[in-house]
């Protein structure tokens, strides 16, 4: 696990209104952060370099690119051992219908989000590339009716 960055007020604001809009420009966000914006763009620049920023991406609507069926998959494998861990998830990164994975500890060993065409789709995904897998004890699929996005990430407080 890496280290905790330091970041002071100015990152912090910087984060946030990035969080909130990552195509804001320079200059607003020198604005937002109250520096200079040559300091804005060194500061981003460190944020970059030192992992905290990992990237810039789009959210989008998922039922308007036509796959408006999301679940949840828990997954338990049978063995969980590492050696069948890293060929599970590149599988699993490799369908189209992924969107995030997450291994866990507890009952479940992994929950993917997914995002399907139809539920027979969403069946065919969860029957065909996750249940018919040797390593696959279980799946248990939960339907997602709604959801909200939180705030941006904050920095965890000094000590925390």
């Amino acid at each position: 696990m890496s280290q905790p960055i330091e970041l002071d007020s100015v990152d912090r604001k910087i984060l946030r209104a990035l969080q909130k809009n990552a195509r804001v420009t320079n200059k607003e966000l020198a604005e937002i952060s109250g520096v200079a914006a040559s300091t804005c763009l060194s500061r981003v620049k460190r944020l970059r370099e030192t992992g905290v920023i990992q990237g810039f991406s789009a959210v989008v609507d998922e039922e308007k690119l036509g796959r408006p069926v999301e679940a949840f998959l828990a997954v338990r494998m049978n063995p969980h051992r590492q050696a069948l861990v890293e060929p599970f998830i590149r599988h699993t990164l490799m369908r189209p219908e992924v969107r995030e994975i997450c291994h866990l500890t507890g009952p479940d060993d992994f929950l993917v989000r997914v995002s399907a065409e139809s539920v027979g789709a969403l069946q065919t995904l969860v029957l065909e590339h996750f249940a018919a897998r040797n390593e696959v004890a279980f799946v248990h699929t939960n339907l997602i009716f709604q959801k909200w996005r939180g705030g941006p990430a904050d920095p965890a407080a000094p000590g925390a």
